[in-house]
């Protein structure tokens, strides 16, 4: 795949979210397996110690790469399987050590900002963990007093920051290697390059992130209170929480692709299989 670095206006970046949904709706059901099959993967793994989170954080550029896989085949007109999650890893063994290499990377790093922003808590994020497993009577109050702690907020804020700074050389990085062919510190260099010069897009992408959760909380809050029912508010945020986190790894195809180019746009696509 011919791959050009470009500078993205920064009226692209909204698009990419609108793009996202329209791929989404051409196929919805299977776009949603994908990703519930990958949280079931993380829950398994969630139950062995330590490995477990190990793997949960080393997997997430794979994550990333296997949507835009998916979604390549579906602008293309083919199917959305959970195999293209392995799809990158059977290519030739340069490319395959380079993306190994890069989950490892990506998790070491981000298990370190973990670390350092639960230190940086007091281990705050431990301790709310075994208060939420003690349940019963009383442990509501026992949390909002943990939350309220200076050093929980100075905590998170540490977490969203350095995860944020992680997050640019690492953007682009596996599809780089991937579909570029580079090896690993020219992707995350390229990454960071692209990040830079389509800034304006980028900001303009997050914002329309937060547009869209915050009108769909809105919406959400007066429908269900007009009917009377306000509790349902929280229980429809499960499903749409996978629904949109589902097209949010949907749209990174659409920013890759803006920034590189060599793959389809949504209005040229094939005509989907029956």
């Amino acid at each position: 795949m011919a791959l050009i670095l470009k500078t993205v206006p920064a009226a692209h970046g909204p698009r990419w979210i609108v793009d996202a949904f329209r791929l989404f709706a051409k196929r919805p059901f299977a776009f949603t397996a994908l990703f519930a099959i990958y949280l079931f993967a993380a829950m398994l793994a969630a139950q062995v110690p330590l490995l477990g989170s190990v793997a949960q954080m080393v997997s997430l550029p794979l994550l990333s790469l296997g949507f835009m896989v998916a979604g390549q085949s579906a602008l293309l007109g083919g199917t959305v399987h959970p195999r293209h999650f392995i799809e990158p890893l059977r290519g030739d063994p340069v490319r395959r050590r380079a993306l190994l290499t890069l989950c490892f990377s990506y998790g070491v790093l981000a298990i370190g900002i973990l670390l350092l922003a639960d230190t940086v808590s007091d281990h705050a994020w431990d301790r709310l963990q075994r208060l939420l497993a003690k349940g019963g009577d009383g442990v509501q109050a026992e949390v909002d007093a943990l939350l309220s702690e200076p050093g929980v907020a100075g905590g998170a804020l540490l977490a969203v920051g350095l995860g944020s700074l992680l997050a640019i050389p690492f953007w682009h990085a596996p599809a780089l290697v991937h579909w570029g062919g580079q090896g690993l510190r020219q992707a995350l260099f390229s990454s960071t390059l692209a990040l830079w010069r389509s800034k304006g897009a980028f900001f303009g992408y997050m914002m329309g992130w937060v547009g869209v959760l915050l009108l769909f909380g809105l919406i959400t809050a007066v429908v269900f209170g007009l009917i009377g029912v306000p509790q349902l508010t929280g229980l429809i945020g499960v499903p749409a929480g996978l629904v949109f986190s589902t097209v949010f790894y949907i749209s990174v195809l659409f920013t890759f692709t803006d920034s590189f180019g060599g793959a389809p746009t949504l209005p040229a696509q094939a005509t989907p299989a029956g």
